[in-house]
């Protein structure tokens, strides 16, 4: 079956995207692809007008940037086709003198390895229900911005001023933390999550879980045993891993130590 050459993905191409990852199961909206094809650069294959396969590209402003939705349709894995746009999207940050980040699968990762990817950190997908009482919360799209960018490593207030617009997302602020909510396709992804400390990322998570109804799903570094254990005794269960990986640098941006669960693998 014959494959186009690569191209750049526009906003009418969002629903086929959404049809990419739904079919592997993913919780991304059209929301979050056209966030990547208005700020990034989205990749793309199709056959018989199908779209198969994509990567993504979206510089931060700082040292880095980030790789995601490298996505391939069941019936055409294994053809080189997701490391072919990965090369692109990977092109864009170099270009643009950025180091690329990304969070990967356990299947993705020996593929990230390969190609110069060395690991900085472990996360691990909670999947859970919350069965609080849906009420808002909002919070300036700066502040939290500006907590975000002292944890993470490089600001992206674009990010926040998108996601804080949509529907049914609902943010908390704190004197040194935050946490942010949004709808997914599946469920709402909660993060990033920006504490001082763990107790006090504890509090802000609880503070969050009472304002939300219905699946529940967050990437939380390996290393918050106490977030881990209060995510258990609220009946939430480990779904999977991700590793955090960056081209040819292995040392960490940001402030590890406060970042408490991030904004998701796509972004970061």
């Amino acid at each position: 079956m014959a494959v186009s050459e690569p191209f750049r993905l526009t906003p009418a191409d969002a629903p086929d995207a959404v049809a990419l990852s739904a079919e592997a199961g993913w919780n991304q909206t059209a929301d979050d692809w056209c966030l990547f094809i208005d700020h990034g650069a989205v990749f793309g294959l199709r056959a018989q007008g199908r779209l198969v396969a994509t990567a993504a590209a979206l510089p931060y402003q700082g040292p880095f940037g980030y790789v995601g939705m490298v996505l391939t349709t069941a019936g055409h894995r294994h053809r080189g086709h997701a490391t072919r746009l990965l090369k692109l999207a990977m092109q864009v940050l170099r270009e643009a003198s950025q180091v690329a980040l990304l969070d990967a699968s356990p299947e993705g990762r020996p593929v990230y390895e390969k190609l110069g990817f060395v690991p900085l950190d472990s996360l691990q997908r909670w999947t859970g229900a919350a069965g609080g009482t849906p009420s808002a919360a909002t919070a300036a799209a700066a502040a939290i911005a500006a907590l975000d960018a002292s944890a993470f490593g490089a600001a992206r207030r674009f990010l926040f001023d998108d996601m804080l617009a949509r529907d049914g997302t609902l943010a908390l602020l704190e004197p040194a933390g935050c946490v942010m909510a949004r709808r997914g396709r599946l469920a709402t992804q909660i993060g990033p999550l920006v504490a001082a400390d763990e107790a006090q990322a504890l509090g802000l998570l609880h503070r969050m879980l009472v304002r939300l109804a219905g699946p529940v799903l967050l990437d939380v570094p390996v290393r918050w045993a106490g977030l881990a254990d209060f995510l258990a005794a609220c009946g939430f269960a480990r779904q999977r891993p991700f590793t955090r990986m960056a081209l040819d640098h292995p040392a960490p941006f940001g402030v590890p130590a406060r970042l408490f669960a991030v904004t998701g693998p796509e972004f970061g």
